[in-house]
């Protein structure tokens, strides 16, 4: 017999079928036991949801059952029948049970009890082995998927864009630099700054902050194409919010203007929650539950005005709101947390940017639905945006959510050549260094539109969590590249 000829766990709670034999195999959860049997609670990751074997001593060798504790990885053969107990349909009943790998209780981390978020970080390594964890890293599974499902079925490409780059698409300079140079000894020029000529790429490189660029030369041939894949920023920020390694989904589409680029983020958002509230459901009633918990423990004034599905359904039946930043700017500036000094940064004047604050009031409090902010002021928004014909804004969009602020960054691309440079020269950017770019606005150009959505705000949100930590496998952040 085959080794895995397992049986996953999730398929026999999916059928009621009793009185044949199976193999299944996963990780000890609990073991109780009285003088005449045993009763152990496995998970293999397949589900949230336990599969309960029964071990008779008679038939179990007893230094087996001693080494069935919790965190060990054994293997049941036994017949399925109707279950005794409440909770479940079905359960195992043990013919013979392996030990695949032992786990010594008085050294593994992972007691049946709660373990607080912090002390789970800590050991990353392990923590996919508890319910809140494999419940968050099943979501995210199913999200990647439902990303990549929706653009192929509306035709589009996927593109993988370069990790190591030369350019930095944000103009932000918080990268991270790649070099093969002996940085205890790098080769100086003759002005004594490094050579990098004798470096791997001949040129100074960094890892990319974002494949929008590489992107938008794909979509003028292509027309409509997506990126997703890891991005990085040197930003040294310790926040719930920020990770220095994160991933990104970044579609560009040639011949879409502003409104067909806020069209296609809309039902794009609304399409990859909806796929999560049909395929996941276990898992985000799960999640919900522990979201409920977690709110209760806060100040009343902190407190969801929704649990976690409420909002999840409530995202996908509702319109979007959609208003210009200077609609939201006059909201702001009238609102009773301006008016009162409550904003940590106060509204005063037009061209300021919004902070998570402001965009969560439009959000939570003043809309109480997404919002679509549009047409900012070209002067905190980036050297690609098209600009308006005001002269004042850009055809900039962002989409503000519950809990989060803005989950999706995009604009109308401006493709007029002329106002491209003419931009790039009042913000210092070197037009020889983006001669690759500029050349798609010189053959051939075309209106296009994109943005871009960081996946794990976007896990941060359907799973209800509150540390962005804890929505990747290994998170990335200073002082910390553990695992």
């Amino acid at each position: 017999m085959a080794f895995n000829s397992r049986i996953k766990i999730k398929s026999l709670l999916e059928s009621d079928e009793t009185g044949h034999d199976v193999t299944i195999m996963g990780w000890v959860r609990t073991k109780r036991s009285n003088k005449n049997v045993s009763f152990i609670a496995l998970n293999d990751g397949s589900t949230i949801k336990n599969y309960q074997a029964v071990a008779d001593p008679n038939l179990i060798p007893e230094d087996i059952l001693k080494k069935i504790t919790t965190g060990a990885c054994i293997k049941v053969t036994g017949e399925i029948v109707q279950s005794q107990g409440a909770g479940q349909q079905t359960e195992i009943i043990s013919k013979s049970i392996e030990i695949l790998g032992e786990a010594d209780p008085e050294k593994f981390p992972l007691q049946p009890k709660k373990h607080s978020l912090e002390f789970l970080r800590e050991i990353a390594h392990l923590r996919m082995r508890t319910n809140t964890f494999g419940a968050i890293f099943r979501v995210r599974h199913a999200l990647a998927f439902a990303v990549h499902k929706y653009f192929n079925d509306k035709g589009f490409f996927y593109i993988h864009t370069p990790i190591i780059t030369a350019s930095d698409a944000e103009g932000a300079g918080e990268t991270f630099r790649v070099t093969t140079l002996d940085l205890k000894n790098p080769p100086k020029n003759d002005k004594g700054e490094i050579d990098y000529k004798e470096d791997f790429f001949e040129r100074e490189t960094n890892l990319t902050v974002s494949g929008q660029l590489e992107g938008e030369l794909a979509a003028m041939a292509l027309s409509e194409i997506y990126t997703f894949g890891p991005t990085f920023r040197a930003e040294n920020s310790n926040t719930a919010r920020h990770l220095a390694e994160f991933w990104m989904i970044e579609p560009e589409m040639a011949f879409f203007d502003a409104e067909d680029n806020q069209n296609l983020a809309e039902d794009f958002l609304k399409y990859v929650i909806s796929y999560a509230l049909e395929n996941c459901q276990d898992d985000l009633v799960f999640l919900d539950q522990r979201a409920s918990e977690e709110d209760q423990a806060k100040k009343v004034e902190l407190r969801s005005e929704m649990g976690l599905l409420e909002r999840l359904n409530f995202v996908v039946n509702n319109e979007f709101e959609r208003i210009t930043y200077t609609e939201a700017i006059h909201i702001l500036k009238n609102s009773t947390p301006n008016k009162k000094k409550k904003f940590q940064f106060l509204i005063e004047d037009w061209g300021v940017d919004l902070q998570s604050e402001h965009e969560r009031f439009l959000v939570e409090k003043h809309f109480k639905k997404p919002v679509i902010l549009t047409d900012y002021p070209k002067e905190i928004k980036s050297f690609y945006m098209r600009q308006n014909d005001d002269g004042k804004t850009v055809a900039a969009m962002d989409i503000l959510f519950p809990g989060i602020g803005e989950i999706v960054g995009g604009s109308q691309r401006e493709e007029r050549l002329e106002l491209l440079t003419k931009r790039m020269e009042e913000m210092d950017i070197p037009q020889e260094e983006m001669w690759w770019y500029l050349d798609t606005r010189r053959f051939g150009t075309a209106p296009h539109a994109g943005f871009g959505l960081g996946f794990e705000r976007m896990v941060l949100f359907v799973t209800g969590m509150s540390n962005i930590r804890d929505v990747i496998a290994f998170p990335r952040t200073p002082g910390n590249a553990e695992f």
